[in-house]
């Protein structure tokens, strides 16, 4: 205590407190005194991103500050602060900080290991580092995807419980944390922000602080407008048009329900390829299964107004068949005694007389017109007329799907987030 050291003496050594202790022998032990060891530490994002959906984690690259007074390094000397080689670190005890919900975490060494460390005379030591994080972030998707979530940072000191060493925020709850104006990553995510705190859990060996903060990600919709919901709307439109169609045109009216179906199929399972394996169905799947069912109830339609349509040409058949019949029968009563009038047989027994032969051709003509249905136009007139399924589905099925559509876009675009509600919470 009160030794003035050089500078090269300074960064080759380093001593210990009269009136202090150590919990071990050894350079690397805990300085122990009456008050707790205060670690304050601070972040500066340099870049965050990208978050993967798939895997629920996401990258930050951060300079990770860390501050703390240690009596045995306190000296006189020339200069107030003193560089020290990053190697000095692994020499004097640093806090043992890990990260909570690193996944996977990368100091980088390129060209030389980028830390920094420096010493005040009063002992306070300055440890900065640089880091790369692959963090896991929860997401809840049921809102997927006009969903926002809150990606936490979770670091504390791995052995030492909150009697020995506390962690602090240098420039308390509000600047702690920085995040870089160019910073962001992100191609589907708006970084809305970030909530700094602290927390204290509990476990067999003691309590121990943990330092939080939690980045507020927002969805961006507009990929999946393009790539999904408008796909959808205009699959089921397509659909409905079918219903404009002639009942009896079969062809058409298959190749509309079959395509239609078979593509909603494909677009919801290329929605799901980019989305973890949820038990729970998320926004997109509800409006997808309710596209779904708007396409298959379509091509149900058709199958109906088809059925439909087959009894009534049978029905329609019969009946004209007996009109003709009765109308024939009648006619041949009114010709004078001739049988056989209608039809291509005439009676040849009484071609002979001339008045005979007129009155027979008089009677053929007028027996075709006006009295004599014409059996081709009559089955025609019923070939074109349009199903009462149809006209009610032309009306229904978009009126419908306007209205849940309203209510889709409503409810969930105008939804707080799930995040403000954790936060309340923290």
């Amino acid at each position: 205590k009160g030794i003035s050291l050089t500078k090269t003496e300074l960064q080759q050594c380093f001593f210990l407190c009269a009136d202090c202790t150590v919990m071990c022998s050894g350079p690397r032990c805990l300085f122990s005194s009456e008050s707790v060891t205060e670690v304050r530490t601070n972040i500066y994002v340099t870049s965050f991103g990208p978050v993967s959906d798939t895997d629920m984690e996401y990258t930050i690259d951060v300079f990770f500050r860390q501050s703390w007074r240690d009596e045995r390094l306190k000296f006189d000397g020339p200069m107030q602060v003193l560089p020290l080689n990053n190697l000095l670190a692994s020499k004097i005890w640093t806090p043992d900080t890990f990260f909570h919900n690193g996944k996977k975490s990368v100091a980088h060494n390129m060209t030389t290991p980028n830390k920094l460390l420096r010493l005040v005379d009063n002992g306070t030591l300055l440890y900065t580092m640089r880091l790369t994080i692959h963090a896991e972030c929860p997401m809840h998707l049921e809102d997927f995807p006009m969903d926002a979530h809150a990606c936490p940072l979770k670091f504390g000191s791995y052995a030492y419980t909150n009697n020995e060493v506390i962690y602090l925020w240098t420039q308390g709850d509000e600047r702690s944390v920085a995040v870089a104006e160019d910073g962001s990553r992100l191609n589907q995510y708006d970084l809305l922000g970030h909530v700094i705190g602290k927390e204290t859990i509990s476990s067999s060996t003691g309590e121990y602080v943990v330092m939080t903060t939690y980045f507020h990600l927002k969805r961006k919709i507009g990929y999946f407008v393009i790539q999904t919901y408008l796909p959808c709307i205009m699959t089921v439109i397509l659909s409905q048009v079918s219903f404009w169609l002639n009942r009896e045109s079969v062809p058409a009216r298959t190749v509309f329900g079959v395509t239609t179906v078979l593509t909603m199929t494909t677009l919801s399972i290329s929605a799901r390829n980019s989305l973890p394996k949820v038990a729970y169905a998320t926004a997109m799947d509800w409006f997808m299964a309710v596209c779904y069912a708007f396409v298959f109830s379509a091509l149900i339609e058709f199958a109906t107004v088809n059925y439909f349509t087959k009894r009534s040409w049978a029905w329609d058949g019969k009946k004209e068949g007996m009109e003709i019949r009765v109308k024939s029968a009648t006619l041949s009563k009114k010709a004078n005694n001739t049988f056989n009038i209608v039809g291509t047989t005439y009676a040849i027994n009484v071609a002979k007389d001339q008045g005979l032969t007129t009155i027979s051709k008089s009677a053929g003509a007028s027996a075709k017109h006006p009295y004599m249905p014409d059996p081709y136009m009559e089955a025609k007139k019923s070939y074109n007329r349009v199903s009462k399924v149809d006209k009610i589905s032309r009306i229904i099925f978009p009126v419908l799907f306007f209205i849940f559509n309203l209510g889709y876009w409503a409810t969930y675009v105008n939804r707080k987030p799930a995040i403000m509600k954790a936060n309340n919470l923290n």
